[in-house]
């Protein structure tokens, strides 16, 4: 036997050891790998090896990467669901209740009914740019002890991004959703669709077929990607969506999710936010004390308009970095103890448009 051949079979055989030690692979799937590998064998003799090996390998590292049948348990405390929503949301009170609804929705179904009639309401959030959509999503998922899988549906070119290519072509690999769900390494994740309005006008309508199968409870308990071709349960993901507007989303799709619409934040909640919130993580990134940057009540109101009505809260975010990044510099350079931005002094700070 040559070197090269005693160094096929241990790979080969480093497969088949790392394929008997997935406990909860599919029988199905089992002997379907097992084949591969038998398939692999006998390409050692033809020549073909090299490539075979590769789409064969590969194929079977993502397989034993799907949690089959792994989940987190729930923590489904209300009061606990409450703190977190209110840690990280100010107003938006009715968007809070509504989440508040659904947990104990899922807490009395537990209760009642057991794990086998779980099918959790598909939320659809509806807002302008930075009303906190994602924001949301991810406190859900804190309270419920959940991992969070966020898929970005912004620019998406093609359906195959979410449901993976043919494992017969080289370099193939699961589309978004499996890839996102074994990543977290548990069937039963948040699964966030972010701004599904936003795909490729052209790959849309597939898009959308794609996502009536992943939203309706009895298509996505056998999800198949094409990569995987393989059913994958996953009937006990949550799903969250979020979207600007509607008008590209198919009927289909609508008919699955409940819409909520995100309010638009008001000039007080917004400078509340700032100061409760943005200001002071952004004077952390910086490197400074909290009472190194100080800005003047009669300032907000610049500071929160600096372009006339904004509904959301981004144009105020990144007009505090600014002001906070001229802050640190001026700090460093003269020496200051701390900056007062007032009125007078307010057009170094802010932007002037």
């Amino acid at each position: 036997m040559s070197d090269y051949t005693a160094i096929l079979e241990q790979e080969i055989q480093s497969l088949k050891d790392k394929i008997a030690a997935a406990n909860d692979m599919p029988p199905e799937l089992r002997s379907k790998v097992d084949k591969d590998i038998v398939a692999l064998e006998r390409s050692v003799a033809l020549g073909s090896y090299d490539e075979k090996y590769e789409k064969v390998s590969r194929y079977i590292e993502w397989v034993l990467k799907v949690p089959w049948n792994k989940e987190t348990e729930d923590t489904l405390d209300i009061e606990k669901t409450k703190q977190i929503f209110e840690k990280h949301h100010y107003g938006m009170q009715d968007v809070k209740e509504r989440f508040l609804e659904y947990v104990s929705v899922l807490k009395l179904r537990k209760q009642n009914f057991g794990d086998g009639e779980f099918k959790a309401p598909i939320l659809l959030l509806v807002g302008l740019v930075g009303t906190g959509k994602t924001t949301f999503a991810i406190s859900l998922s804190e309270a419920l002890g959940r991992e969070l899988v966020r898929i970005p549906f912004g620019g998406m070119g093609s359906a195959k991004e979410l449901r993976g290519a043919s494992r017969l072509v080289l370099g193939a690999e699961p589309g978004k959703i499996i890839k996102g769900v074994c990543e977290a390494g548990v069937r039963n994740p948040v699964i966030l669709l972010d701004e599904i309005d936003r795909g490729s006008e052209d790959a849309n309508k597939d898009i959308m077929g794609v996502l009536v199968e992943l939203l309706d409870p009895n298509q996505n308990v056998a999800f198949r990607d094409e990569f995987i071709d393989y059913p994958i349960n996953l009937s006990h993901a949550i799903f969250l969506a979020t979207a600007n507007n509607t008008v590209a989303i198919a009927t289909a799709v609508m008919d699955r999710m409940e819409k909520i619409t995100m309010p638009s934040y008001t000039d007080h909640e917004k400078i509340v936010i700032a100061q409760k919130y943005i200001l002071p993580g952004l004077l952390k990134e910086a490197g400074l004390k909290p009472d190194q940057l100080v800005i003047a009540d009669d300032v907000w109101a610049s500071v929160t308009r600096p372009l006339g009505y904004d509904a959301g809260i981004r144009t105020l975010q990144r007009t505090l970095q600014g002001a906070v990044r001229k802050a640190a510099r001026i700090i460093v350079e003269r020496g200051y103890t701390e900056v007062v931005i007032n009125l007078d002094n307010k057009k170094i700070f802010l932007p002037q448009y």
